[in-house]
């Protein structure tokens, strides 16, 4: 397994697994939102840049989740 690949699967499994434990936190949809983001950059490293943007648009829709999870900004 060359790293580029294993960096594309600890992507993907960081997404699984940040996924699975989203009822538990609004830390956990951010996290969720990072593995798409970082699965967004192996697919355009990788070439398969319709996954690229796949993954970069599923970490904008996660982000818009996480901010409506916070609740409204104080200050």
């Amino acid at each position: 397994m060359n790293p580029l690949m294993a960096f594309g699967a600890a992507a993907v499994t960081a997404m699984l697994v940040f996924y699975a434990l989203e009822g538990r936190s609004a830390v956990f949809v951010l996290a969720f939102a990072a593995a798409c983001l970082a699965s967004s950059v192996y697919g355009f490293l990788q070439g398969a840049w319709p996954f690229g943007v796949a993954e970069f648009v599923w970490a904008g829709v996660a982000l818009h989740r996480w901010r409506m999870r916070r609740g409204p900004a104080s200050g």
